[in-house]
């Protein structure tokens, strides 16, 4: 699978048993039976069962994770469901300090018996490990919080509306495009629902009830004269929501252009659009290469932010610990140690953040336990801090952890991982069409496309779904074949305005890949639509 995105495998139209390679999907399970919530007490007493096993075989410290991981998948193509699956995974995993090492172990028959030889496995794991490694962990101090739960605030739960309204919704979405001249279009909404149950020797018992959802779907018109094919993906971003997201509500346009979902979303609209600049891709004209000034619509620009902001600010990158999937980093620490390092204009303020509303990191705890919370990455422009865990906080002088500890399920020993890490909107009141007006040279982009970065983090190229021509302020017509280029310091000290608070909005990645073996997570990244000067551009069909 892809490592970025559900998106790809919709795309080629899945069916229910591709999904069994999809991270976090396990046994098949009944809707009725899905609703069905595990007992509070009795998780408590499995943790505690882990917890007393650990310390008896002499852990320092211990926590164990209770998870249970629903999802939901329906797929459709045209006039046919392609695939329909209801999935549960669900076991205990137990991570110990002993002899200053990590040890880790977990198990899927959640019995007293089975979760007691658990813990002790992990404890025997960590003190193996301690006779080959070097130096003790170092443990941020982290107090208990007692019995406490959070829950994602979703107003209908997915899993609770029936599958036959999901496929009317796709299938009415679907003649909508093809009604439009579309030659293919397939349609999807994904579902997650994850229970976890964290209980640590700190003395924490944190129950959480986390829910997503991502409705998508692609469009293609095909020439058949000529064999030119264009597509035009959904706008719709993956949400820290429930169905409630599902409810139709009026995009916002600029120059008639649909181009903003937030709260809502209305994969009708959207599908009905999308078949129009699909066919409108046929009669744009190619892009000329060269430097224009870029009007990035947060749909295009939440990548750009993942890839050369998010994972560069990774504390366990930085450090040359982690390179799988993204490389390490030219953020190394000496950047941050000289407190003025510029990485971006006056005008860049980038946050991580794992208590934003509707986002796809929203928790109210991490997998260590630790309260999530809000802090600066860059200010005014300068790095100031990264992203990091209860065993990395010493190496950055921090008391205390960030929050940013996850596993994909409960059988993988959770890590560093990005919280949501957003571009904050600007404190004067600007409107995209004010911001176009002061263009005379530009494009403005909408959606995210591909994409290549280099293996520090630093050189880049992206593309788009639609691209609009500015010249001398106005909109004048689409274009094909783009791509910018540039590296990422040049870039974000190249942003030159950003549109006000109320044109804030969420993008993300449903499926972001990290680690040996690898895990998946969910994240966010919001901005409201920004301008950067002078970008270099390439034509992505022209032969070099």
């Amino acid at each position: 699978m892809k490592r970025r995105d559900f998106i790809y495998l919709s795309g080629i139209g899945i069916g229910a048993s591709m999904l069994q390679s999809v991270p976090g999907f396990g046994r098949d399970i009944s809707m009725e039976e899905a609703l069905i919530p595990i007992d509070p007490a009795l998780k408590k007493r499995l943790a505690d069962v882990a917890l007393n096993a650990a310390r008896s075989k002499g852990a320092t410290y211990a926590d164990v994770r209770i998870g249970r991981y629903l999802n939901q998948v329906v797929a459709t193509r045209e006039k046919r469901v392609q695939g329909i699956a209801n999935t549960e995974s669900y076991g205990v995993g137990i991570r110990v300090l002993a002899n200053g090492s990590w040890g880790f172990a977990a198990t899927n028959i959640v019995t007293l018996d089975e979760i007691a030889k658990t813990a002790q496995k992990a404890v025997a794991v960590a003190k193996a490990n301690s006779k080959i490694q070097g130096t003790s962990v170092q443990l941020a101090p982290q107090k208990g919080y007692g019995e406490v739960s959070w829950k994602t605030p979703i107003v209908k739960n997915a899993f609770e509306v029936p599958v036959g309204e999901k496929i009317d919704l796709l299938m009415a979405s679907n003649a909508a495009a093809m009604a439009g001249g579309a030659s293919f279009v397939n349609s999807a909404i994904f579902a997650v629902n994850e229970q976890k149950y964290f209980a640590s020797t700190d003395g924490s018992y944190i129950d959480q009830d986390i829910h997503r959802i991502f409705p998508n779907f692609t469009v293609t018109k095909i020439d058949k004269a000529s064999g030119k094919f264009f597509t035009r993906k959904s706008l719709s971003a993956p949400m820290g929501m429930g169905y409630e997201y599902m409810e139709p509500r009026a995009a916002s346009k600029v120059s008639g252009i649909v181009t903003r979902y937030k709260d809502r979303y209305d994969i009708l609209e959207d599908i009905k659009a999308a078949t129009v600049e699909t066919e409108q891709k046929f009669k744009a004209k190619s892009v000329e290469p060269g430097k224009y000034d870029l009007v990035l619509d947060p749909s295009n620009l939440f990548l750009t932010i993942h890839e050369s902001v998010g994972h560069p600010t990774e504390l366990d990158r930085v450090l040359g610990y982690e390179a799988n999937y993204a490389g390490t980093s030219f953020l190394t620490l000496d950047k941050w140690e000289s407190k003025k390092f510029n990485f971006g204009s006056k005008l860049v303020n980038i946050t991580g953040d794992k208590t934003e509303q509707g986002s796809l990191g929203a928790v109210g705890f991490d997998d260590e336990g630790v309260k999530c919370k809000r802090w600066d990455i860059i200010k005014d422009g300068t790095l100031v801090n990264y992203q990091a865990t209860r065993d990395q906080a010493h190496i950055i002088g921090l008391e205390e952890s960030q929050g940013c500890s996850y596993a994909q399920g409960w059988n993988d020993v959770q890590f560093q991982r990005m919280p949501n890490v957003s571009l904050q909107p600007g404190k004067a009141k600007l409107s995209v069409d004010d911001m176009i007006k002061d263009v005379e040279k530009g494009i403005y982009i909408i959606g995210d496309g591909s994409y290549s970065i280099d293996q520090q983090r630093y050189n880049f190229q992206f593309g788009g779904q639609t691209f609009y021509e500015i010249s001398n302020g106005k909109i004048t017509g689409m274009l094909n074949d783009v791509a910018y280029q540039s590296n990422t310091q040049e870039f974000w000290n190249s942003c030159t305005a950003i549109c006000d608070e109320s044109d804030y909005r969420l993008g993300g990645t449903f499926n972001d890949g990290k680690g040996q073996p690898s895990q998946s997570s969910a994240v966010s990244h919001g901005s409201s639509t920004s301008r950067f000067n002078g970008v270099n551009v390439i034509n992505t069909a022209r032969k070099i």
